[in-house]
């Protein structure tokens, strides 16, 4: 299921080692089973409660999954999405506002949620996805249009569309309930509040736009044209390919997939919620992605990539909370950061391109060799759960004394 094009493909791979030419999502599929292993035997509760395990963490991985795709097809295209967590939290205020003004009123003159039936429900969602439409062009106007980098684009959208879904959502109570302007929205609805929480649900949307966006990928020119302008969009631009309309494309996939998580979001927990909904989620999409193989330069990335990468960023998370004890959620940050960095120096070193850089060259990377060795350090310190001060001075020791190995290899092979 690879989206990449075939052509040439086995005259680029001669030059190669097999090493390179092993496709990412087969060590993903290694690397995921080794941390679930790792996972079930540290923790007792992993191996007795499988089932529950298994259902939460496809769960959690279709809601990261849905959003991610859509950031993989702008990193694909050659840019850069860090709106994605702010689209969540104002989709969903979005949703629950247009059911919040469409049901009916009780006998105190606020609105009803408990019923809101079938028809109300479709249509806040399809709102919805036309909000997230329309933020997508937005961007694209941006980027096109009035030239901004995609970097300054969406981080526009990452501080205003949540600080305007914090002042919509209180207007939009005061004109629609009595009790005043609220900063959040409730909604009971069953029927709404099952599509987050029951987990095959979300299962089954992002497994159909996986396979939609693949066909997209993979199967039409499309695809072929999103990928020629990642590799080199002044070329594509001169073979013909409207680059802009591209643009608009990818960036539209990336609002509405967002969008589609928005929903499902404030669906799972029954309310819409602006100041913290999706907080830092646009990095956990770019994470997945980066994960899955694509390259943050463009044109290089597939979809059955971004699905695995989004399994294990889960995995991983998972593990965490399973495994370290008091509170695991203060290292989330921190493991989704590590894994972008590791992923990409993965990636470079699996293409060759940092193969034969020396890291640790001059009076910097002697400098940086022991802010390293201080990161492991520390690191090591505060996942132990006894004796930090001891496990953080030999995690920190360790490391010193293989990067200072790494280090002197270096510089007599000058």
């Amino acid at each position: 299921m690879s989206e990449l094009p075939s052509s040439n493909s086995s005259r680029v791979n001669s030059g190669k080692s097999i090493w390179s030419r092993l496709p990412i999502e087969l060590g993903l599929l290694i690397a995921i089973a080794a941390v679930i292993c790792f996972t079930a035997t540290v923790d007792d509760s992993y191996r007795v409660k499988t089932a529950y395990n298994a259902k939460e963490i496809l769960r959690q991985t279709s809601l990261l999954g849905i959003f991610a795709l859509g950031a993989a097809i702008v990193i694909i295209s050659g840019g850069i999405d860090l709106s994605s967590g702010s689209v969540i939290a104002f989709s969903g205020m979005i949703c629950c506002s247009i059911m919040l003004a469409l049901a009916p009123v009780d006998s105190a003159g606020n609105p009803d949620t408990t019923n809101l039936g079938v028809g109300i429900l479709l249509l806040a969602i399809s709102g919805t996805l036309f909000v997230g439409l329309i933020i997508g062009t937005f961007h694209a106007w941006l980027i096109t249009v009035i030239g901004l980098p995609p970097f300054v684009a969406t981080l526009a959208s990452l501080v205003g569309l949540r600080s305007l879904g914090r002042v919509l959502i209180q207007d939009i109570n005061a004109a629609v309930t009595t009790s005043g302007s609220s900063t959040k929205i409730y909604i009971s609805d069953p029927l709404f509040n099952d599509l987050g929480r029951i987990w095959w649900v979300p299962l089954v949307v992002f497994l159909v736009l996986s396979f939609l966006l693949w066909l997209l990928m993979s199967r039409t020119q499309i695809g072929r044209h999103l990928y020629a302008m990642g590799g080199n969009e002044d070329a594509a631009r001169l073979s013909g390919i409207r680059t802009d309309k591209q643009k608009w494309l990818a960036y539209c996939i990336g609002s509405v997939t967002a969008s589609i998580a928005g929903i499902l979001y404030c669906s799972y927990v029954g309310e819409a919620n602006p100041e913290s909904a999706g907080m830092g989620y646009e990095l956990n999409a770019i994470a997945a992605a980066v994960i899955g193989g694509c390259s943050l330069t463009g044109g290089i990335g597939t979809i059955t990539g971004t699905m695995l990468g989004a399994l294990f960023l889960r995995v991983v998370i998972d593990s965490v909370a399973k495994t370290v004890k008091g509170s695991p959620d203060e290292f989330e940050g921190l493991i989704v950061g590590l894994l972008v960095v590791l992923a990409v120096a993965f990636n470079e070193l699996r293409t060759g391109a940092i193969r034969q850089k020396k890291f640790f060259a001059g009076k910097l990377g002697f400098v940086s060799l022991f802010i390293l060795s201080g990161l492991v350090g520390i690191m090591g310190g505060v996942l132990s759960t006894s004796n930090q001060l001891r496990w953080g001075t030999l995690c920190g020791v360790l490391a010193l004394i293989l990067l200072g190995g790494k280090a002197f290899w270096e510089r007599r092979s000058r």
